[in-house]
């Protein structure tokens, strides 16, 4: 479930929108993202295990800090991952306007057309099954393995001169980029959210977070470290700006030609619907939640007649997928994510922090690391996102403030 959670848009796109930014340098943030996902991943456990309630930062916030950090929590996250649902929209209609040769005008109507019919696929209460996110990640992990196997041969050929950049990678440009790529990691608050269905929650939920980062930043590394030295940074990076969402596919063409592409383009495309049908499911029952509790329009924990699907919660999470969507930027939609989502889970470490030393799973620096470093990369994103973001805190917590006085 945590692999399912975590692979899709973020290996497929962002690494080709970091690779633009930091270059070879990507790869650097490759493990700097890795290293805080870890760190913010433990501190979710250890919170899950000590509070094993569905919710995630937005019970915590409530429960270990006040309501507003509780709000702000939540509205984050249903910034973050609508942002991020629109991004793979967006992925999915790169991978299919490249691999069918399609006009690249049309990439912001298909990537409509498809938030539209995920939407209304979840207004029908059809849930992704277990079964269904096996097969998913099986595509997805079999096209990433045999992008990489093919590569291989011609990165180890290629790789000395393609990888030399990596020596003089801009420290600017790498912690944008590992603020871009922390994004790609998240996912495992996924597992965090089990500890009612495991058991031994504390030791079973800790090791599934640690041994599925392993496992994804090795991918990861893989993926960008053979791509890069197959093809060179730049390739990563072409003008046009439809092509650049679909880097991993255009690698694979150079190296493969059109048969190996269309491989890596269906388990790409595969994985992002997947992606998207999720973050739906999830973001409505967000709101679903903070409509009960009153953080957000009543109206919206209203369900349907068969008390299976709250139709205007996930209504709203589609309409705002489809405004986000219109931006037609995938770099402008996942740095918003990044923004985000670093700050809802620097709310998860401002959480941990008020364990007790009875209660704490690991040592009280793993939380600091994840506190300082979450604000930290927040800020190296676009200053126009950031302040962008910093407004809509600022709206969100005067409605908050509004509703309670109400």
């Amino acid at each position: 479930m945590g692999v399912g959670s975590i692979i899709g848009t973020g290996v497929f796109v962002s690494i080709g929108i970091a690779a633009g930014i930091a270059g070879a340098g990507v790869l650097i943030a490759l493990v700097i993202g890795a290293i805080v996902a870890t760190c913010n991943g433990l501190n979710s456990a250890q919170l899950a295990a000590n509070h094993p309630v569905s919710g995630g930062t937005y019970e915590y916030g409530y429960r270990y800090l006040n309501p507003a950090w509780g709000f702000t929590a939540g509205w984050m996250f249903l910034v973050a991952k609508t942002a991020s649902a629109a991004t793979a929209a967006l992925g999915f209609a790169g991978y299919l306007v490249r691999i069918t040769g399609w006009d690249a005008n049309l990439l912001i109507p298909i990537a409509l057309i498809t938030a539209i019919a995920m939407t209304f696929i979840v207004l029908n209460g059809i849930r992704r099954s277990h079964i269904t996110n096996v097969v998913i990640v099986s595509i997805t992990l079999f096209s990433l393995c045999f992008f990489i196997l093919a590569c291989l041969t011609r990165g180890m050929a290629e790789g000395v001169n393609n990888l030399t950049p990596l020596l003089t990678a801009s420290g600017t440009n790498v912690l944008h980029a590992s603020a871009l790529m922390f994004v790609a990691y998240t996912g495992y608050g996924r597992i965090a959210t089990l500890g009612e269905e495991v058991r031994s929650p504390r030791k079973t939920i800790p090791q599934a977070m640690i041994f599925c980062l392993l496992l994804v930043m090795v991918l990861y590394m893989a993926v960008g470290a053979v791509g890069i030295a197959a093809v060179g940074v730049d390739v990563f990076n072409p003008v046009d700006s439809s092509a650049r969402i679909a880097s991993l596919e255009i690698v694979a063409q150079t190296v493969m030609g059109k048969g190996g592409a269309l491989i890596v383009t269906v388990g790409a495309m595969t994985a992002m619907l997947g992606v998207l049908l999720n973050l739906i499911l999830g973001l409505s029952r967000v709101l679903l939640a903070m409509g009960r509790r009153g953080d957000a329009p009543r109206f919206l924990a209203n369900l349907n007649q068969q008390q299976t699907t709250p139709y205007w919660a996930v209504f709203s999470v589609g309409t705002g997928i489809c405004l986000l969507v219109l931006l037609g930027n995938v770099k402008t939609t996942w740095s918003f994510s990044a923004f985000s989502v670093l700050i809802y889970y620097g709310i998860t470490n401002l959480a941990a922090l008020q364990l007790t030393p009875s209660t704490r799973l690991y040592p009280l620096w793993v939380t600091w690391f994840g506190l300082v470093s979450c604000f930290f990369l927040a800020f190296w994103v676009d200053s126009l996102v950031w302040q962008m973001g910093l407004g809509l805190i600022i709206l969100g917590l005067i409605w908050h403030k509004i509703r309670q006085g109400r």
